[in-house]
């Protein structure tokens, strides 16, 4: 099994170096530093290095180290949670002695000596814990690893609100409550906003920024100013995304968020039809009802608009869309 081929391609590395994703959610930041503690407490004697950005917002999971070029000479090299190349934090991922690509989202871009991907899995932190309970004993969970995966996947399944959480999802979180951490703080700390989200979450669904089918497909546009004005930091405007989905009238919806350069960041949720096709054709992708895409201009948003309309009209509601 590939995860045998992972597990001892670890324990025969004396040097780990773990990437994982552009722009982290939790499942990312979950997915890598909970590796590493993996590593950590399963084989002490190695060295493990977590690399990429820092995220302000995910501070309190984790913080990234400084790695050198050197650091990648025999390297052992994993990269979580992250189906392209593209996406990759860090582009020295393929400086090292051997490449691992361990995700689960849909296997676009096949890379890596060694490459687990499940898509069925809600979260790449739910395939660790799995490589853990899997490994004849030689991976170990400890506090700092439960606590970190847990996150992962409750950022992930939407506090088990989304349709990848499954039995078996549930079954690993019974295991990671079994470890010394505060399930509630982390619940609690994902839950916060800042004064600014909380705005902009108002904003994504007022007349002037967010417009609504007939059919439930709605576009949600924030510009840079909205931003700038609402001190909205990069890497805070995702909390936001959700906001059309709570709506009744929304059955799909693109969050579209003008970047410095003047494009804009996608992000494409829907609580029934697929909506990761459209994403593959705006230079993009993703799961089946979660994706992010890109659109150069207002023009492409429309577009984006319009496919997200004619996919609803032509899909007839799922149980899980609310009437």
């Amino acid at each position: 099994m590939i995860q045998e081929d992972i597990v001892a391609a670890i324990a025969a590395a004396d040097h780990v170096i773990i990437h994982r994703h552009q722009r982290p959610d939790p499942d990312a930041f979950g997915s890598q530093c909970g590796l590493a503690a993996i590593i950590k407490a399963s084989f002490p004697d190695k060295r493990v290095q977590v690399t990429g950005a820092d995220s302000p917002s995910l501070a309190w999971l984790a913080t990234m180290d400084h790695v050198e070029d050197a650091d990648y000479q025999n390297a052992l090299v994993i990269v979580v949670d992250t189906a392209d190349t593209p996406r990759i934090d860090d582009d020295r991922f393929n400086q090292g002695k051997q490449l691992i690509k361990i995700d689960h989202h849909p296997n676009d871009d096949p890379y890596g000596d060694l490459a687990w991907v499940a898509p069925d899995a809600s979260s790449t932190s739910e395939l660790l814990v799995d490589l853990v309970t899997h490994g004849d004993g030689q991976l170990k969970l400890d506090n700092t690893a439960a606590r970190l995966l847990y996150a992962g996947i409750v950022g992930d399944t939407g506090r088990f609100m989304y349709n990848n959480t499954t039995a078996h999802t549930l079954r690993d979180v019974a295991l990671l409550y079994g470890f010394d951490f505060d399930p509630s703080a982390v619940n609690q700390k994902m839950n916060e906003v800042t004064l600014g989200q909380a705005r902009l979450q108002g904003l994504a669904i007022d007349e002037q920024h967010m417009r609504i089918s007939a059919h439930g497909a709605a576009v949600v546009v924030i510009s840079q100013a909205d931003l700038q004005h609402l001190g909205i930091a990069a890497d805070q405007y995702q909390a936001a995304v959700g906001s059309a989905g709570r709506l009744n009238e929304v059955r799909a919806w693109a969050m579209c968020t003008e970047q410095p350069e003047g494009n804009y960041r996608v992000s494409l949720r829907s609580k029934g039809a697929v909506i990761n096709d459209i994403a593959r054709a705006h230079n993009g992708g993703g799961h089946p009802l979660a994706s992010g895409a890109k659109a150069a201009d207002r023009a492409e948003i429309d577009q984006i608009y319009d496919e997200l309309d004619a996919l609803l009209a032509a899909t007839p509601k799922a149980p899980s869309e609310s009437e």
